[in-house]
């Protein structure tokens, strides 16, 4: 229904908790819902951010990144931002606390608690405060300043209305990651509801041929004539029933024939229709049609790295707008919590090291062709092997310092050789080489 109403009165408590329950029903029960939301966020987040210190001093820069390493492994926190990710996609929007851990097995006890979006909520007593909208607490500028969180989460078994008590939790310990759609909004709605009503029509559609199909199978055989009306066939009751046993050969009346019906299901128009929605549900979260079936039968290799160019380039928005909104007040308070360390004291002069994460590389489907356009680049000088290193999520100074140590042992081992390095280009034509020269 269109309406004039802001971001947050369209988006009411009510409007959001209906739109999360059929949003998690839907990704809960459709193997298609799960495995896009799977696959957006196993892209998006991979095996985690890789911290790369940009100060001068690179003894330091080798221990924070160490240490950040072994810090982020200590909270999972791979695991934590991919069940963000998918939350995100799920209900709109991903709420985790920056706690204290005495049990994390690091110096450093910092650690990301994740809350659900039903635990956010205004409490009894600030209903009717204007600067509350639905459990965020905005400052005059529209700034947040601190968030109410349900102690427990009203869905959980025994809590009843009235029963659950809220924490005021500050702006500075919450990390609030959802995607603004419109100005002023202050909460997230779930991306793929322009693709529910979708997935009830593939549903309908599909358990309609499968009712069409099972319909005809029903059939054992029907009795059919050739003869007009009232003609010499002989005379039988119409819907009448005749057992028929196993093995067993028997006469039928004169005139008349056994016949099977035909199932014709699925349809040929069954398969196309299919693929047409999923690649409209696609859209939402701009996955393509060969992603989200994980079938690529019907691209060929040009057609499926266009249609992946828009993906991967929504993967890299994604991945900036994570690494600003989460990673970089993550880092910040495990900076602040490490400079506390005596072991840490180096930390004490970094408030806010220049600093940056990468991420994990998308494989080429042809490695050759990719490495001869890489060379190309470099002996180009239209690249830099940073720009190259990050690409594969890598970071170049350690990939350069590693290589140096391997060339170095290989001349010790006597296995350098005088093969050249550069990737030369196949002789045979691909498959682009020849559809263009068809066209």
């Amino acid at each position: 229904m269109a309406d004039g109403l802001s971001a947050d009165a369209a988006m009411t408590p009510d409007v959001r908790r209906t739109l999360r329950n059929r949003a998690r029903y839907e990704v809960a029960n459709n193997s298609y819902a799960k495995g896009m939301v799977l696959t957006v966020a196993g892209d998006c987040v991979g095996t985690g951010p890789r911290l790369q210190l940009l100060t001068e001093d690179s003894e330091t820069n080798r221990i924070v990144e160490q240490q950040f390493t072994e810090w982020a492994v200590a909270v999972d926190l791979a695991a934590k931002l991919r069940t963000m990710r998918m939350a995100k996609a799920t209900d709109g929007e991903a709420f985790a606390i920056l706690v204290n851990n005495p049990s994390l097995n690091h110096p450093v006890k910092l650690d990301l608690r994740l809350v659900e979006a039903d635990q956010v909520a205004t409490p009894v007593t600030a209903i009717n405060r204007p600067d509350v909208v639905d459990g965020i607490e905005l400052d005059g500028l529209g700034n947040p300043r601190g968030y109410h969180v349900l102690q427990e989460h009203p869905g959980a078994f025994g809590i009843g209305p009235g029963l659950v008590t809220s924490r005021r939790i500050p702006a500075a310990a919450m990390i609030h990651w959802y995607r603004t759609d419109r100005p002023g909004q202050h909460r997230g709605v779930p991306e793929i509801t322009p693709a529910l009503p979708l997935f009830a029509q593939l549903r309908r559609y599909t358990l309609a041929v499968l009712g069409a199909a099972e319909t005809a199978a029903d059939f054992a055989a029907v009795l059919y004539t050739d003869a007009p009306a009232n003609g010499e066939a002989t005379p039988v009751e119409p819907l009448d029933v005749i057992e028929l046993e196993k093995r067993m050969a028997t006469t039928l009346p004169d005139g008349w024939k056994l016949g099977q019906i035909k199932a014709e299901q699925p349809g040929t128009a069954y398969a196309e229709f299919k693929r047409e929605i999923l690649g409209e549900i696609g859209r939402c979260l701009q996955v393509p049609v060969n992603v989200i079936t994980g079938d690529s039968s019907q691209h060929n290799y040009a057609s499926g790295r266009l249609d992946h160019q828009t993906y991967f380039k929504s993967l890299r928005i994604e991945q900036s707008h994570l690494g600003r909104a989460v990673m970089d007040r993550i880092f910040s308070a495990w900076i602040a919590e490490a400079a506390l360390l005596q072991a840490f004291a180096v930390l004490r002069s970094l408030a806010a090291p220049i600093h940056q994460f990468f991420w994990d590389g998308m494989e080429h489907v042809d490695p050759a062709k990719e490495a001869n356009a890489q060379a190309t680049r470099l002996a180009s000088n239209t690249t830099t092997l940073a720009y190259e290193y990050a690409r594969q999520g890598k970071d170049w100074e350690a990939e350069l310092r590693q290589r140096a140590k391997e060339r170095q042992l290989m001349k010790e081992l006597g296995l350098v050789t005088d093969q050249p390095t550069t990737p030369t280009a196949p002789e045979e034509e691909d498959e682009d080489d020849r559809e263009r020269q068809a066209a």
